[in-house]
Protein backbone atom coordinates (compact mmCIF):
# COMPACT_ATOMS: atom_id res chain seq x y z
CA UNK A 1 0.00 0.00 0.00
CA UNK A 2 2.58 2.58 0.74
CA UNK A 3 4.13 2.02 -3.01
CA UNK A 4 3.29 5.28 -4.07
CA UNK A 5 4.62 4.60 -7.52
CA UNK A 6 1.80 2.17 -8.24
CA UNK A 7 -0.73 5.17 -8.00
CA UNK A 8 -0.89 6.17 -11.86
CA UNK A 9 -1.32 2.38 -12.68
CA UNK A 10 -3.95 1.51 -10.23
CA UNK A 11 -5.91 5.07 -10.63
CA UNK A 12 -6.84 7.35 -13.20
CA UNK A 13 -8.14 10.03 -10.85
CA UNK A 14 -4.37 10.79 -8.61
CA UNK A 15 -2.70 9.94 -11.42
CA UNK A 16 0.01 12.67 -13.49
CA UNK A 17 -2.07 12.19 -16.37
CA UNK A 18 -3.18 15.73 -16.56
CA UNK A 19 -0.89 17.24 -14.41
CA UNK A 20 0.97 18.28 -17.40
CA UNK A 21 -0.94 21.69 -18.00
CA UNK A 22 0.23 24.94 -16.06
CA UNK A 23 -1.99 25.17 -13.07
CA UNK A 24 -1.47 27.17 -9.90
CA UNK A 25 -3.41 24.73 -7.25
CA UNK A 26 -3.99 27.17 -3.71
CA UNK A 27 -3.63 25.55 -0.46
CA UNK A 28 -4.97 27.23 2.73
CA UNK A 29 -3.34 25.48 5.80
CA UNK A 30 -3.11 25.43 9.71
CA UNK A 31 0.31 26.52 11.60
CA UNK A 32 0.97 24.13 13.80
CA UNK A 33 4.26 25.77 15.23
CA UNK A 34 4.49 27.98 18.09
CA UNK A 35 6.89 30.17 16.31
CA UNK A 36 8.32 31.82 13.18
CA UNK A 37 11.14 29.02 13.69
CA UNK A 38 8.71 25.91 13.48
CA UNK A 39 6.35 27.56 11.53
CA UNK A 40 4.28 24.74 9.41
CA UNK A 41 5.07 27.57 6.03
CA UNK A 42 8.46 26.17 6.64
CA UNK A 43 7.31 22.25 5.88
CA UNK A 44 4.81 23.11 3.36
CA UNK A 45 7.69 25.45 1.60
CA UNK A 46 10.15 22.98 1.70
CA UNK A 47 7.08 20.02 0.41
CA UNK A 48 6.06 22.43 -2.66
CA UNK A 49 9.38 23.21 -3.81
CA UNK A 50 9.64 19.34 -3.69
CA UNK A 51 6.97 18.60 -6.05
CA UNK A 52 7.49 21.88 -8.35
CA UNK A 53 10.76 20.24 -9.09
CA UNK A 54 9.18 17.10 -10.55
CA UNK A 55 6.13 18.71 -11.84
CA UNK A 56 7.16 21.72 -13.82
CA UNK A 57 3.43 22.37 -15.11
CA UNK A 58 1.46 22.83 -11.74
CA UNK A 59 2.59 25.30 -8.94
CA UNK A 60 1.46 25.10 -5.23
CA UNK A 61 0.37 28.30 -3.54
CA UNK A 62 -0.03 27.87 0.00
CA UNK A 63 -0.84 30.31 2.92
CA UNK A 64 -0.76 29.02 6.12
CA UNK A 65 -2.67 30.88 9.17
CA UNK A 66 -3.19 30.14 12.83
CA UNK A 67 -5.57 28.13 14.14
CA UNK A 68 -7.54 31.09 15.66
CA UNK A 69 -8.15 32.02 11.82
CA UNK A 70 -7.55 29.31 9.40
CA UNK A 71 -11.50 28.45 10.00
CA UNK A 72 -12.79 31.55 9.13
CA UNK A 73 -10.32 32.81 6.49
CA UNK A 74 -11.52 29.32 4.47
CA UNK A 75 -15.44 30.20 5.49
CA UNK A 76 -14.88 33.40 3.95
CA UNK A 77 -13.49 32.81 0.73
CA UNK A 78 -15.65 30.43 0.40
CA UNK A 79 -18.97 32.10 0.92
CA UNK A 80 -17.01 34.97 -1.47
CA UNK A 81 -16.71 32.48 -4.51
CA UNK A 82 -13.44 32.18 -3.87
CA UNK A 83 -12.86 28.84 -2.24
CA UNK A 84 -9.21 27.21 -2.29
CA UNK A 85 -8.12 24.00 -4.36
CA UNK A 86 -7.25 22.74 -0.65
CA UNK A 87 -7.87 23.61 2.87
CA UNK A 88 -6.26 21.81 5.88
CA UNK A 89 -8.51 22.73 8.41
CA UNK A 90 -10.20 21.31 11.66
CA UNK A 91 -13.60 20.63 9.96
CA UNK A 92 -15.55 19.57 6.39
CA UNK A 93 -18.59 18.31 7.38
CA UNK A 94 -20.45 21.96 6.39
CA UNK A 95 -18.78 21.98 3.13
CA UNK A 96 -19.30 18.15 2.47
CA UNK A 97 -23.44 18.78 2.86
CA UNK A 98 -23.35 21.58 0.68
CA UNK A 99 -21.74 19.35 -1.89
CA UNK A 100 -18.78 22.00 -2.28
CA UNK A 101 -16.27 19.17 -2.23
CA UNK A 102 -15.19 15.78 -4.13
CA UNK A 103 -15.06 12.41 -2.54
CA UNK A 104 -11.63 11.14 -1.83
CA UNK A 105 -12.01 8.52 -4.03
CA UNK A 106 -12.64 11.22 -6.89
CA UNK A 107 -8.78 12.59 -5.88
CA UNK A 108 -6.23 10.14 -4.55
CA UNK A 109 -4.99 6.70 -6.22
CA UNK A 110 -6.11 3.65 -4.75
CA UNK A 111 -2.85 2.54 -2.83
CA UNK A 112 -2.69 6.50 -0.66
CA UNK A 113 -6.90 6.32 0.04
CA UNK A 114 -6.47 2.57 1.41
CA UNK A 115 -3.61 3.28 3.33
CA UNK A 116 -5.58 5.68 5.93
CA UNK A 117 -5.54 4.23 9.74
CA UNK A 118 -9.59 3.14 9.00
CA UNK A 119 -10.69 4.51 12.33
CA UNK A 120 -9.35 8.06 10.64
CA UNK A 121 -11.00 7.56 7.38
CA UNK A 122 -14.12 6.75 9.06
CA UNK A 123 -13.90 9.77 10.67
CA UNK A 124 -13.90 11.49 7.54
CA UNK A 125 -17.13 9.69 6.39
CA UNK A 126 -21.12 11.42 5.75
CA UNK A 127 -22.73 8.87 4.94
CA UNK A 128 -20.61 6.26 4.28
CA UNK A 129 -19.07 8.54 1.96
CA UNK A 130 -15.51 9.72 3.03
CA UNK A 131 -14.80 13.56 2.02
CA UNK A 132 -12.44 14.44 4.47
CA UNK A 133 -9.01 13.41 4.29
CA UNK A 134 -7.22 13.14 7.88
CA UNK A 135 -4.03 14.81 7.62
CA UNK A 136 -2.69 14.78 11.40
CA UNK A 137 -3.60 12.83 14.58
CA UNK A 138 -3.12 12.60 18.24
CA UNK A 139 -4.88 10.84 21.30
CA UNK A 140 -4.88 11.96 25.03
CA UNK A 141 -2.97 10.29 27.79
CA UNK A 142 -2.74 10.88 31.76
CA UNK A 143 0.69 12.61 32.33
CA UNK A 144 2.18 12.88 36.00
CA UNK A 145 4.98 14.24 37.66
CA UNK A 146 7.35 11.28 38.45
CA UNK A 147 9.01 13.02 41.72
CA UNK A 148 5.66 14.66 43.27
CA UNK A 149 4.81 10.55 42.76
CA UNK A 150 7.87 9.27 44.20
CA UNK A 151 8.65 11.75 46.56
CA UNK A 152 4.79 11.21 47.85
CA UNK A 153 5.37 7.33 48.08
CA UNK A 154 2.28 6.99 45.02
CA UNK A 155 2.08 4.86 41.63
CA UNK A 156 -0.08 5.95 38.70
CA UNK A 157 -3.57 5.76 38.88
CA UNK A 158 -5.56 3.19 36.94
CA UNK A 159 -8.95 3.93 37.99
CA UNK A 160 -11.07 7.42 39.15
CA UNK A 161 -10.69 6.36 43.29
CA UNK A 162 -7.03 5.85 42.78
CA UNK A 163 -6.92 9.22 41.05
CA UNK A 164 -8.93 10.89 43.67
CA UNK A 165 -6.47 9.46 46.21
CA UNK A 166 -3.12 10.07 44.81
CA UNK A 167 -4.73 13.84 44.50
CA UNK A 168 -5.69 14.02 48.24
CA UNK A 169 -2.28 12.94 48.99
CA UNK A 170 -0.31 15.60 46.92
CA UNK A 171 -2.09 18.14 47.96
CA UNK A 172 -1.68 17.19 51.75
CA UNK A 173 2.04 17.63 50.71
CA UNK A 174 1.67 21.11 49.37
CA UNK A 175 1.38 20.52 45.64
CA UNK A 176 -0.59 23.66 43.73
CA UNK A 177 -2.60 21.69 41.34
CA UNK A 178 -2.77 17.62 42.44
CA UNK A 179 -4.95 17.47 39.23
CA UNK A 180 -5.19 19.97 36.92
CA UNK A 181 -8.87 20.07 35.23
CA UNK A 182 -8.82 22.46 32.24
CA UNK A 183 -12.65 23.41 31.24
CA UNK A 184 -12.17 26.53 30.42
CA UNK A 185 -12.78 28.33 26.87
CA UNK A 186 -10.07 27.35 25.01
CA UNK A 187 -10.06 23.55 24.74
CA UNK A 188 -12.67 22.10 27.52
CA UNK A 189 -14.68 19.91 24.72
CA UNK A 190 -11.60 17.62 24.71
CA UNK A 191 -11.35 17.10 29.16
CA UNK A 192 -15.02 16.21 28.78
CA UNK A 193 -15.11 13.67 26.02
CA UNK A 194 -12.02 12.04 28.27
CA UNK A 195 -14.30 12.08 30.99
CA UNK A 196 -17.00 11.00 29.46
CA UNK A 197 -14.99 8.29 27.62
CA UNK A 198 -13.72 7.11 31.11
CA UNK A 199 -17.37 7.55 32.37
CA UNK A 200 -18.49 5.05 29.66
CA UNK A 201 -20.50 7.54 27.97
CA UNK A 202 -19.62 10.17 25.58
CA UNK A 203 -21.09 12.80 23.10
CA UNK A 204 -23.19 10.58 21.42
CA UNK A 205 -25.53 7.60 21.68
CA UNK A 206 -25.50 3.69 20.40
CA UNK A 207 -27.42 5.33 17.47
CA UNK A 208 -25.35 8.08 16.50
CA UNK A 209 -27.82 10.86 18.10
CA UNK A 210 -26.36 13.61 20.39
CA UNK A 211 -26.53 12.16 24.26
CA UNK A 212 -24.82 14.56 26.42
CA UNK A 213 -27.39 13.87 29.26
CA UNK A 214 -27.04 10.27 29.40
CA UNK A 215 -27.09 8.81 32.75
CA UNK A 216 -23.18 7.81 32.68
CA UNK A 217 -22.42 11.82 31.53
CA UNK A 218 -24.10 12.88 34.68
CA UNK A 219 -22.36 10.45 37.02
CA UNK A 220 -19.60 11.60 35.69
CA UNK A 221 -19.38 15.15 36.37
CA UNK A 222 -21.77 14.74 39.63
CA UNK A 223 -18.04 12.52 40.88
CA UNK A 224 -15.74 15.35 38.99
CA UNK A 225 -17.78 17.83 41.61
CA UNK A 226 -17.71 16.14 44.55
CA UNK A 227 -14.52 14.04 44.82
CA UNK A 228 -12.00 16.20 43.03
CA UNK A 229 -13.41 19.76 42.86
CA UNK A 230 -15.58 20.43 45.79
CA UNK A 231 -12.19 18.86 47.91
CA UNK A 232 -9.95 21.27 46.83
CA UNK A 233 -8.08 18.53 44.22
CA UNK A 234 -8.08 21.01 40.89
CA UNK A 235 -6.31 23.72 42.49
CA UNK A 236 -7.10 27.12 42.98
CA UNK A 237 -8.14 28.00 39.86
CA UNK A 238 -12.09 27.42 38.99
CA UNK A 239 -12.38 24.58 36.50
CA UNK A 240 -14.22 27.01 34.04
CA UNK A 241 -11.96 29.68 34.29
CA UNK A 242 -8.52 27.22 33.39
CA UNK A 243 -7.40 26.93 30.21
CA UNK A 244 -5.23 24.15 28.62
CA UNK A 245 -2.28 26.23 27.84
CA UNK A 246 -2.41 27.37 31.14
CA UNK A 247 -2.47 23.56 32.54
CA UNK A 248 0.18 22.70 30.24
CA UNK A 249 2.16 25.36 31.31
CA UNK A 250 1.86 24.82 35.13
CA UNK A 251 2.87 21.21 34.51
CA UNK A 252 5.87 22.41 33.11
CA UNK A 253 6.74 24.53 35.99
CA UNK A 254 6.47 21.15 38.49
CA UNK A 255 3.00 22.69 40.22
CA UNK A 256 0.81 20.29 38.73
CA UNK A 257 0.89 16.53 40.01
CA UNK A 258 -1.90 14.74 36.95
CA UNK A 259 -3.29 15.91 33.75
CA UNK A 260 -4.42 14.76 30.57
CA UNK A 261 -2.16 15.56 27.21
CA UNK A 262 -1.38 15.12 24.10
CA UNK A 263 2.32 14.25 22.65
CA UNK A 264 3.59 17.91 22.45
CA UNK A 265 3.50 18.41 26.08
CA UNK A 266 6.44 15.76 26.13
CA UNK A 267 8.73 18.18 24.54
CA UNK A 268 7.69 21.26 26.98
CA UNK A 269 7.83 19.71 30.12
CA UNK A 270 11.40 17.98 29.03
CA UNK A 271 12.85 21.29 27.99
CA UNK A 272 11.64 22.52 31.94
CA UNK A 273 13.53 19.14 32.97
CA UNK A 274 10.18 18.36 34.49
CA UNK A 275 9.99 14.34 34.97
CA UNK A 276 7.14 12.50 34.18
CA UNK A 277 5.39 9.24 32.91
CA UNK A 278 2.51 8.85 31.09
CA UNK A 279 -0.41 6.01 31.57
CA UNK A 280 -3.78 5.61 30.05
CA UNK A 281 -6.57 7.67 31.36
CA UNK A 282 -7.86 5.68 34.48
CA UNK A 283 -12.06 4.46 34.09
CA UNK A 284 -14.39 4.14 36.85
CA UNK A 285 -13.19 0.85 37.88
CA UNK A 286 -9.49 0.62 35.83
CA UNK A 287 -8.37 1.63 32.45
CA UNK A 288 -10.62 3.44 30.23
CA UNK A 289 -12.47 1.16 27.82
CA UNK A 290 -11.71 4.33 25.35
CA UNK A 291 -9.41 7.19 24.63
CA UNK A 292 -9.97 10.23 22.87
CA UNK A 293 -8.43 10.91 19.87
CA UNK A 294 -8.41 14.12 17.76
CA UNK A 295 -7.42 14.57 13.67
CA UNK A 296 -7.25 17.45 11.49
CA UNK A 297 -8.35 17.43 7.80
CA UNK A 298 -7.60 17.82 3.93
CA UNK A 299 -10.38 18.61 2.04
CA UNK A 300 -10.81 19.48 -1.28
CA UNK A 301 -13.24 21.63 -3.61
CA UNK A 302 -15.09 21.36 -6.53
CA UNK A 303 -15.02 24.88 -7.52
CA UNK A 304 -11.92 25.02 -9.45
CA UNK A 305 -12.13 21.54 -11.31
CA UNK A 306 -8.50 20.66 -10.77
CA UNK A 307 -9.71 17.07 -9.36
CA UNK A 308 -6.86 15.17 -11.54
CA UNK A 309 -3.59 18.06 -9.98
CA UNK A 310 -5.16 18.05 -7.26
CA UNK A 311 -5.17 14.42 -6.67
CA UNK A 312 -1.79 13.91 -7.99
CA UNK A 313 -0.26 16.69 -5.59
CA UNK A 314 -2.35 15.35 -2.55
CA UNK A 315 -0.53 11.31 -3.19
CA UNK A 316 2.56 13.37 -2.71
CA UNK A 317 2.02 14.66 0.93
CA UNK A 318 0.96 11.50 1.58
CA UNK A 319 3.90 9.81 0.84
CA UNK A 320 4.79 7.78 3.69
CA UNK A 321 8.31 10.01 3.90
CA UNK A 322 6.30 12.97 3.90
CA UNK A 323 3.89 12.45 7.00
CA UNK A 324 6.21 11.01 9.16
CA UNK A 325 8.33 14.50 8.48
CA UNK A 326 5.15 16.47 9.28
CA UNK A 327 4.49 13.80 12.38
CA UNK A 328 8.14 14.50 13.73
CA UNK A 329 8.33 18.15 12.98
CA UNK A 330 5.01 18.42 15.79
CA UNK A 331 4.75 15.52 17.70
CA UNK A 332 1.88 14.06 16.14
CA UNK A 333 0.87 10.71 15.00
CA UNK A 334 0.65 9.74 11.58
CA UNK A 335 -2.45 9.24 9.60
CA UNK A 336 -1.76 6.43 7.40
CA UNK A 337 -1.00 3.02 8.35
CA UNK A 338 3.15 2.73 6.60
CA UNK A 339 3.74 5.43 8.91
CA UNK A 340 2.12 4.44 11.74
CA UNK A 341 3.83 0.94 11.45
CA UNK A 342 7.47 2.59 10.67
CA UNK A 343 6.74 5.19 13.53
CA UNK A 344 6.22 1.84 16.14
CA UNK A 345 9.40 0.33 14.72
CA UNK A 346 11.74 2.90 14.64
CA UNK A 347 13.75 3.24 18.33
CA UNK A 348 13.67 6.92 18.04
CA UNK A 349 10.12 7.24 17.83
CA UNK A 350 9.79 4.92 21.14
CA UNK A 351 8.40 8.00 23.03
CA UNK A 352 5.43 8.11 20.88
CA UNK A 353 4.49 3.98 21.25
CA UNK A 354 1.60 4.80 24.05
CA UNK A 355 -0.11 7.29 22.19
CA UNK A 356 0.44 5.00 19.32
CA UNK A 357 -1.02 2.01 20.88
CA UNK A 358 -3.97 4.23 21.87
CA UNK A 359 -5.29 5.02 18.14
CA UNK A 360 -6.63 2.05 17.95
CA UNK A 361 -9.17 2.11 20.51
CA UNK A 362 -10.06 5.97 20.16
CA UNK A 363 -13.14 7.76 19.89
CA UNK A 364 -12.95 11.20 17.66
CA UNK A 365 -15.23 14.05 18.08
CA UNK A 366 -18.56 13.46 15.92
CA UNK A 367 -17.12 15.44 13.06
CA UNK A 368 -19.10 13.98 10.20
CA UNK A 369 -22.02 15.98 11.88
CA UNK A 370 -22.71 19.65 10.67
CA UNK A 371 -23.85 21.08 13.97
CA UNK A 372 -20.64 19.58 15.73
CA UNK A 373 -18.99 23.07 15.52
CA UNK A 374 -21.86 24.61 17.26
CA UNK A 375 -22.09 22.33 19.81
CA UNK A 376 -18.53 22.19 20.53
CA UNK A 377 -18.40 25.90 21.37
CA UNK A 378 -21.70 25.32 23.29
CA UNK A 379 -19.58 23.05 25.50
CA UNK A 380 -16.18 25.21 26.07
CA UNK A 381 -19.00 27.90 27.20
CA UNK A 382 -21.05 25.71 29.31
CA UNK A 383 -19.26 22.82 30.83
CA UNK A 384 -17.47 24.61 33.50
CA UNK A 385 -20.43 25.52 35.28
CA UNK A 386 -21.76 22.16 35.84
CA UNK A 387 -18.62 21.25 38.40
CA UNK A 388 -19.05 25.10 40.35
CA UNK A 389 -20.05 24.93 43.77
CA UNK A 390 -23.70 26.12 43.47
CA UNK A 391 -24.86 24.38 40.04
CA UNK A 392 -26.44 21.01 38.94
CA UNK A 393 -24.36 19.32 36.61
CA UNK A 394 -27.75 17.40 35.51
CA UNK A 395 -29.34 20.96 34.67
CA UNK A 396 -25.84 21.96 32.86
CA UNK A 397 -25.77 18.87 30.69
CA UNK A 398 -29.63 19.15 29.80
CA UNK A 399 -28.90 22.26 28.74
CA UNK A 400 -26.20 21.61 26.31
CA UNK A 401 -28.41 18.17 24.81
CA UNK A 402 -31.39 20.12 24.40
CA UNK A 403 -29.01 22.82 22.31
CA UNK A 404 -27.62 20.07 20.74
CA UNK A 405 -31.04 18.29 19.61
CA UNK A 406 -32.15 21.45 18.08
CA UNK A 407 -28.33 21.89 16.54
CA UNK A 408 -28.98 18.11 15.19
CA UNK A 409 -32.43 18.67 14.00
CA UNK A 410 -31.94 21.72 12.29
CA UNK A 411 -28.78 20.06 9.84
Amino acid sequence: MSALGMAAALSGCGSSGGASQDVTLKLVAADYGDSKANSSQNYWDKLVKEYEEKHPGIKIDVSVYSWNDVDAKVKKMVADGHAPDMAQIGAYADYAAKNQLYKVDELLSIPVQADFVSRLAEAGEVERVQYGMPFASSTRLLFYNKKLFADAGLTPPQSWSDLAAAAKVLKSRGVKIPYALPLGHEEAQAETMMWLLSGGGGYVDGSGSYGLDSEQNVDTFDWLKNELVAKGLTGPTAPGKLNRADAFAAFTRGDVGMLNGHPSLMQAAARKGVKFGMVPMPGINGKSKATMGVADWMMAFKQNGHAEQVGDFLDFVYDKKNVLEFSHTYDLLPVTAGASEAMAADKNDKRLDPFLKELSNAELYPVAKTSWAQVSADIKQQIGKAVSPNASPTAILGQLQRSAAAAENSE
